[in-house]
C-alpha cells in the first residue's frame, strides 16, 4: 500500500482509530449491557432495584452516544479512503473481504443504531423512564439474537486481514536470461 497518496493515508488512518475505538466501545458497552440480566429469559439481576435502574442506564448513554459517533465515523472514512485511494479489489483479497464484511454487517448495525437512538432519545427527555429504557434495551437484545457477537468477531477478523493482508495478487515476475 505504498503507492497511495497522503491524502488516502490520513483517512487509513482516522478509520483505523475509529474502527478500533468503536469496536472497543462495542465490546465494553455489550459486557456491561449483558451484565443488567441473568440468564435467557431477561430477568434483572437482583441487586438493579428502581432506586439505582436510572443511574444504571443514564451512566450506559455515553458508551451509546461514543459508539454511535465512532461507527458514523468509521463508515464514512472507510468509504473515503475506498474512493480516494483507488485501490484494487481484485488484486487485495484480503481488502475485498474487509470490505464485504463491513457492507454485509452495515445494514443490520443500522438497524440497531435506531434502537440505540430510541434509547439516547428516551434518556435525554424530559420524562426519563428507565422500565421504557430497559424494554429497548432487551428489545435490543432480542431482535438480532447474538448478531452483536457474530459481528464483534468478525471485526476481529478484519483486523487480522489488514495485518496480514492474505489473498493479495502478486505481480508475475519474469524469469529472463
Amino acid at each position: 500500500m505504498e503507492s497511495i497518496n497522503k491524502f488516502s493515508k490520513v483517512f487509513l488512518y482516522l478509520c483505523f482509530v475509529s474502527g478500533i475505538l468503536w469496536l472497543g466501545s462495542y465490546v465494553a458497552r455489550l459486557t456491561i449491557a449483558y451484565q443488567l440480566f441473568q440468564g435467557n429469559y431477561f430477568n434483572i439481576q437482583p441487586y438493579i432495584n428502581n432506586t439505582n435502574l436510572s443511574g444504571i442506564l443514564t451512566a450506559l448513554n455515553g458508551g451509546i452516544l461514543l459508539e454511535l459517533s465512532l461507527y458514523i465515523l468509521f463508515i464514512i472514512t472507510f468509504l473515503v479512503f475506498l474512493i480516494s485511494s483507488k485501490i484494487s479489489l481484485k488484486r487485495n483479497g484480503w481488502l475485498f473481504i474487509i470490505t464485504l464484511i463491513i457492507f454485509v454487517t452495515f445494514p443490520f448495525e443500522a438497524y440497531l443504531i435506531t434502537i440505540d437512538y430510541k434509547i439516547l432519545t428516551a434518556a435525554y427527555s424530559s420524562g426519563f423512564n428507565p422500565n421504557y429504557v430497559l424494554n429497548l434495551y432487551i428489545e435490543r437484545f432480542k431482535v438480532l439474537g447474538s448478531f452483536p457477537i457474530i459481528e464483534v468477531l468478525c471485526y476481529f477478523a478484519i483486523i487480522f486481514f489488514a495485518l496480514f493482508q492474505p489473498f493479495k495478487k502478486r505481480e508475475n515476475i519474469s524469469y529472463e536470461n
